[in-house]
């Protein structure tokens, strides 16, 4: 698979590093030239020093035979820019970070796959982690998370059914016991302490989600 990847942040490092491993020909495209000097001491790419907005720095970079570009930069107008123009060669795959949520909406217009606001995102996780050490994700999925909680002794929810937890835009696939019995769970099944429950939610409402089965989940501390 042939990749760009624009911008050589923390992002832009971490995804040059997956797509080189696995095989990929990778295209990195940064304005920093001791960013891209220092990728290409790591990893097997082509590194191009410039700015994606500019159709012959795409060009350049092969953008008429790429399958994928991927815009992780932190100014959301550069990652537009450079997707219309990726649009305008017929990339097919075109994805990009936006870091501010009230752009969105611009780039879902044009046909782009978005993530949205990174690293609120990460802060987010990290801070409901810290309020539930027994909270932990499992797998991070297109469109959302699946992650487990533990229902602490004494909290809210113990000793009521499935039906009774207060939801929002995301279910529960699985409940493990502390025997290692497994449930398929229904409405009927009430929550016993130390119930391990396996959650999937949308990525839009992982917050909220976080929020709602902590509040639930866990002891209160009063």
């Amino acid at each position: 698979m042939y990749i760009i990847i624009v911008g050589l942040g923390g992002i832009g490092r971490n995804l040059t590093s997956i797509a080189a491993e696995r095989g990929n020909n990778v295209v990195v495209i940064d304005q920093d030239e001791s960013r891209c000097t220092a990728i290409l001491e790591q990893h097997d790419v082509l590194a191009i020093t410039g700015n994606a907005t500019d159709k012959t720095v795409l060009e350049e970079a092969g953008i008429d035979r790429a399958d994928a570009i991927i815009c992780t930069t932190s100014d959301d107008a550069v990652n537009l820019m450079t997707c219309l123009l990726a649009k305008k060669f017929n990339v097919q795959n075109v994805v990009s970070v936006v870091n501010q949520k009230a752009h969105s909406d611009f780039f879902k217009e044009v046909g782009v796959k978005i993530a949205e606001n990174p690293d609120e995102l990460v802060a987010t996780r990290l801070y409901y982690w810290a309020m539930n050490p027994r909270m932990q994700q499992l797998l991070s999925i297109p469109g959302g998370s699946i992650f487990e909680i533990v229902a602490e002794e004494g909290a809210p929810i113990i000793d009521h059914e499935i039906r009774d937890i207060v939801v929002k835009d995301f279910v529960f696939i699985a409940i493990r016991r502390m025997s290692g019995e497994l449930i398929i769970p229904s409405g009927s099944v009430k929550i016993r302490p130390n119930d391990t429950l396996v959650v999937f939610t949308k990525k839009e409402s992982e917050e909220e989600c976080m929020r709602l089965l902590n509040r639930q989940f866990k002891r209160s501390s009063d």
